[in-house]
């Protein structure tokens, strides 16, 4: 492998790990504040209860989240310095807006509602776990704007006396065609990821006859997650249409559709079809199908990926622009089938919601989906971002030319290491906690008097 290609592991590594965690933060602080808002309404002990417990897991999470996230900044110095001498004018913009606007909105309110049970008054306690929430999603808002500007750049110039980036509308930035799409199908995403957990948590609790409170989260985790995975289904193949026009070499992977069609069938199987085999047998076509998802069309054109690469190497010269057909055929299928599975189980859960406690077969199947999103979101996530090579951004440069010139293989390597170690011993950590914390009972009830003291006076005494 090349210095290059040990560098792209490294960073998928350490990415692939933190995107583990993203989205459930982003979920979880959602559905814990609108546990706690039902508490405030209604004064029902449980409902605190529930707040609490899946509260606790929250704060787990973001707590190795924040350590696996900062790690990406560095690589991005240490790694891609050409990447950042091109583009850092216009990239770091919203990673600057990220950190000093969302992160802080997030962490400061975290430490608000962590500490200030009994000491805020209830209503601005409520407020700071919403603050968490709001700044949980703007945070992703602004990654993903930076993200997606890597997919199809635009508001920026290149500065004729340097060759590089410079930023020049960051309205064209945050109102990106890839990014309006792309950012709802990550917070539609979170939302699963959030219910998924919450289902399996509380199917685990029910089985061994836990209390009661938990037949109340696992429903509104199927309510949360079956309209949300509903969804986000359509999303995803509305922003299906968005990137085959503005990537369209990453539909074409995804399809392994090599020569151009019109209509295009899907396949929803298929033997073969790598970078070395153009001729894959493939298996239970839906006719007209592809068409659809790629372009809202019954019978759309799809540019095949002979055609692209022919149109590729006029445009920017000599090179291999097809990224690995593989990766992208299978990764969009594993999204697609278990995203449609999350559905089907959440069918099956709403059917059976006023009796899931004598429903062990169901509770069975809820608890071995808690993988099942996470899956779905790595397959996602690489779809995105392999879908892209050769490119680190879309038709402005080249992966190639990004890595840094006095980094070296070895160097490159040792990292590697450590990181996978370091990351490694993070996730023993973090599943033990999770696990750990997942099976306690929840605490016991308190009336509502005790709960709710009011915030302390702080009015000077004469």
């Amino acid at each position: 492998m090349s210095t290059v290609d040990l560098a792209r592991l490294q960073f998928a590594t350490t990415s692939i790990y933190h995107f583990l965690f993203v989205p459930l933060t982003i979920g979880l602080a959602i559905l814990t504040a609108l546990l706690q808002t039902r508490w405030h309404r209604t004064g029902e002990p449980g409902h605190l209860r529930l707040t609490k417990f899946f509260g606790t897991l929250l704060v787990i999470n973001v707590a190795v989240g924040v350590v696996t996230g900062l790690v990406q900044e560095f690589q991005i110095g240490m790694n891609w310095s050409g990447y950042s001498r091109f583009v850092g004018d216009v990239f770091g913009a919203p990673l600057a807006m990220e950190g000093l606007a969302a992160f802080f909105l997030e962490s400061v309110f975290l430490g608000l509602w962590l500490f200030g049970w009994n000491r805020l008054s209830p209503r601005v306690h409520l407020a700071t776990i919403w603050a968490v929430a709001a700044g949980g999603a703007l945070s992703a808002a602004f990654i993903m704007a930076a993200n997606s500007w890597m997919q199809n750049p635009v508001g920026y110039t290149i500065d004729p006396a340097t060759g590089q980036a410079q930023l020049t509308d960051i309205g064209a930035v945050l109102t990106n065609p890839v990014f309006l799409r792309s950012y709802l199908h990550v917070l539609l995403a979170s939302l699963v990821t959030a219910g998924v957990v919450m289902l399996a948590v509380s199917a685990w609790h029910l089985r061994r006859g836990g209390a009661k409170e938990f037949d109340l989260s696992a429903r509104i985790a199927l309510a949360m997650l079956t309209p949300a995975v509903a969804l986000n289904l359509l999303v995803g193949s509305e922003l299906g249409v968005t990137e085959s026009i503005y990537q369209p070499m990453k539909i074409a992977a995804a399809e392994a559709q090599w020569e151009t069609c019109q209509p295009c069938s899907f396949s929803l199987f298929q033997i073969g079809g790598g970078n070395n085999d153009q001729t894959p047998t493939k298996v239970i076509q839906v006719p007209h199908l592809l068409s659809v998802l790629a372009t809202n069309s019954w019978n759309g054109q799809v540019v095949g990926l002979n055609d692209l690469q022919a149109q590729y190497t006029a445009q920017y010269g000599p090179g291999y622009y097809i990224p690995n057909v593989f990766i992208q055929y299978w990764s969009m299928r594993t999204m697609a089938y278990l995203g449609s599975l999350i559905l089907l189980v959440g069918l099956w859960g709403l059917w059976r919601r006023n009796r899931l406690a004598s429903s062990p077969w169901f509770l069975r199947v809820a608890i071995w989906m808690l993988p099942v999103p996470f899956v779905v979101n790595t397959a996602g996530w690489v779809l995105t971002e392999n879908g892209r090579q050769p490119w680190i951004v879309q038709g402005l440069m080249r992966t190639a030319d990004a890595s840094s010139p006095s980094v070296g293989a070895a160097a490159v390597i040792t990292s590697l290491v450590i990181f996978a170690l370091l990351y490694g011993a993070l996730a023993v950590v973090d599943w033990w906690l999770m696990a750990r914390y997942a099976r306690r009972e929840l605490a016991p009830a308190q009336p509502r008097d005790e709960t709710e003291a009011a915030a302390p006076d702080v009015q000077p005494t004469y």
